[in-house]
């Protein structure tokens, strides 16, 4: 069988038509029918007013931290259990991230050492909150916190497109919020991110800077540092059939999820990341913990396994208070973020994998849990 990746792009003939058409249209640039069609698509569907595409979800982030002042002498507070690229912007503004423990509820960030942040840590300017793997974090909680302290919430949404948390979608929660459109995401634009907010006002900001600061003059006249973040037509296109199909791809990697679970999760010292809203989740990736000392196995052994045979799975993220590049950054907690890393395994959860790749998935974990032979 061929190699079965973590998250592939999950590409249709639909996606060829739709790409070929905006082709055909000779509409290449950074702006266009299919942009505006995608814009508008992502607003809806995460119940926001305004929202603009860009070059990556990176660059969505850079630009809501710049558009709200954060600065030298700032500090902005960010879950530990993420991907660097949640907290590189703050660095990029010259502020200093404070990174914060997860929950065991969600692995999402704690709302009550956020709420100890805030009463120990001076000149915080605005919290980043992550929506790990595809499951919104505590944000009745969190949103009290930060509204009680007068504080802007971005809502880091990349991996959650479709979630939602207690009827409310993920990314319509914060003052600004962010989906990832990158090839191993629910949904993929190639490379591309969306801004969104409920203020039309921050997202004109937003546009004006990620266009080079551009002035609407028929010289180019620029009064302001800008940014060439746009997102192209070619890929709005290539995102316009893609979120068509979101429904279903939540649906096929649910069913992963729950063959995973039906198959592994009665053996001792399997924890599968607990999923606080069944239905509510987008299921992006399954995500399991292996405890070697009750399962006599561990997860760089079931990395091993699944490995040798041409399966890619991953540990969980690294925490970022763990990272060499942020080792002088503040950190509050504990060890939960740190023992989910060392115990964690994310497993292929691609919405094309077919179910007899899945089978190959778990025949070759239950081989490297249990000892038993995998089948061929």
């Amino acid at each position: 069988m061929p190699r079965i990746y973590l998250s592939p792009p999950d590409i249709s003939p639909r996606d060829h038509a739709s790409v070929d058409a905006v082709l055909t249209s000779n509409w290449v640039a950074p702006v266009g029918p299919a942009l505006d069609a995608f814009e508008a698509a992502v607003a809806e569907r995460a119940q926001r007013s305004h929202a603009v595409a860009l070059s990556s979800g990176t660059a969505a982030l850079h630009l809501a931290l710049q558009i709200l002042g954060v600065g030298p002498g700032d500090a902005v507070l960010c879950p530990s259990l993420t991907f660097a690229a949640s907290a590189n912007p703050i660095c990029y503004q010259g502020a200093e991230p404070i990174f914060i423990d997860s929950e065991p509820r969600t692995w999402n960030m704690d709302p009550d050492l956020l709420q100890q942040a805030l009463r120990t840590h001076p000149n915080i300017k605005a919290v980043i909150v992550v929506h790990l793997y595809g499951q919104c974090a505590e944000m009745d909680r969190i949103l009290e916190i930060c509204e009680a302290h007068k504080l802007p919430l971005i809502e880091d949404a990349a991996e959650a497109l479709g979630a939602s948390y207690h009827g409310r979608a993920a990314g319509s929660m914060g003052a600004f919020s962010f989906f990832s459109f990158n090839g191993n995401k629910i949904i993929t634009t190639s490379g591309g991110g969306m801004l969104l907010a409920d203020d039309a006002k921050l997202i004109e900001r937003a546009r004006y800077l990620a266009t080079q600061a551009r002035e609407p003059v028929a010289h180019y006249e620029h009064q302001a540092i800008g940014y060439n973040y746009r997102m192209s037509n070619v890929l709005a296109g290539l995102g316009n059939s893609q979120l068509a199909d979101l429904d279903r791809r939540i649906q096929t990697r649910r069913a992963h999820f729950d063959a995973y679970h039906a198959a592994l999760a009665h053996l001792p010292g399997i924890e599968f990341m607990p999923i606080a809203e069944p239905d509510a989740a987008n299921y992006w990736l399954t995500c399991l913990t292996i405890d070697p000392a009750v399962s006599g196995s561990s997860r760089d052994q079931a990395l091993a396994a699944l490995a040798a045979a041409d399966i890619e799975a991953r540990p969980l993220w690294k925490p970022l208070h763990l990272q060499p590049v942020f080792k002088n950054s503040a950190y509050l907690g504990g060890t939960f973020a740190a023992q989910l890393f060392e115990r964690g395994l994310c497993l292929p959860s691609g919405s094309n994998m077919t179910i007899a790749e899945r089978q190959q998935v778990i025949d070759t974990l239950l081989a490297a849990l249990t000892g038993a032979p995998a089948n061929s």
